[in-house]
């Protein structure tokens, strides 16, 4: 299975705007080098194990500068440092052209794979079922990146945008009044086809989104015995209706075993992609013999 499937079709064009950014007029380093074939190592580093994630990217990248990328293992797997995990060959200064933006992107998006298996692996070994998700919290511009490095490291990316999931927060809320005319406006608009994910801070909001309809009862910054019973509760009142429930707020590594109980569905976390420890890795330009 390949993620690098699911990319869409315009996103090879997001590829040459990163490089034209990187390189708005003059390549004076290039003009150093010159077009000498060369090969390059691409290097894993840092200081632990990490996922590798972003190959197509990469790929397309040394693409658009006539160079060749060999991986030497595949999309998805760990390494341990320092390992090479690719081979690069092309002209000189094309390589140099890429490289920099070839490693950061490598670099966030690696990661993010990392800290999703991570956040996966801990939540599974709690025998947590359920769903471990990513949010749409992201770096604008960038988006696409980050939610592939979540789906590389084994978790949900979460809705994709506004339009791909309807979710209803506090701010929709206080402005049509209640949850409940929030929920009429919204499933009049988005229809059968729409998931409608509702955040609610108490176990009453909960009852009224359920009433009304909501497919995902986000029970946001509950913890411990609070979220566990609440849950509880939902599912025997609410026996006969059908609904996810959602826990998010204030998700870390320190507290996710607390939350990842099988009485929640949905355990939703930016803290996979937002401030994680990127990847180390560097391009190395071997030597002529």
């Amino acid at each position: 299975m390949s993620y690098s499937h699911l990319l869409p079709p315009s996103w090879k064009s997001q590829v040459t705007v990163w490089l034209q950014e990187d390189t708005p007029s003059f390549d004076y380093g290039g003009f150093v080098v010159g077009e000498a074939e060369k090969t390059a190592f691409l290097l894993g580093k840092g200081k632990e194990t990490a996922v590798l994630a972003g190959v197509p990217f990469v790929d397309e990248i040394f693409a658009q500068l006539g160079c060749t990328v060999e991986w030497h293992m595949a999309e998805g797997e760990t390494f341990e440092p320092i390992k090479r995990v690719a081979t690069i060959t092309g002209k000189a200064r094309f390589l140099l052209l890429g490289e920099r933006v070839a490693l950061n992107l490598l670099a966030r998006c690696s990661g993010i794979a990392t800290k999703s298996r991570r956040f996966r692996d801990i939540a599974r070994s709690n025998g947590y079922k359920g769903v471990i998700a990513g949010t749409r919290k992201t770096t604008p511009g960038f988006r696409l990146v980050e939610k592939y490095g979540m789906m590389v490291g084994g978790i949900d990316a979460h809705r994709h945008d506004l339009s791909s999931m309807i979710m209803l927060k506090d701010n929709h809320i206080w402005s049509c009044g209640s949850i409940s005319n929030a929920i009429a406006t919204a499933r009049q608009a988005g229809g059968f086809s729409l998931l409608l994910d509702v955040e609610v801070r108490t176990e009453a909001e909960a009852d009224e989104a359920i009433e009304a309809g909501a497919d995902v009862i986000m029970l946001d910054n509950m913890e411990g015995d609070l979220l566990l019973q609440t849950a509880r509760r939902l599912r025997e009142k609410w026996s006969g209706k059908r609904f996810l429930l959602e826990t998010s707020g204030g998700i870390e590594e320190n507290n996710l075993r607390e939350r990842a109980v099988n009485e929640i569905d949905i355990l939703s976390t930016s803290a996979v992609h937002q401030s994680v420890q990127h990847i180390d890795f560097s391009l190395k330009i071997q030597k002529s013999s």
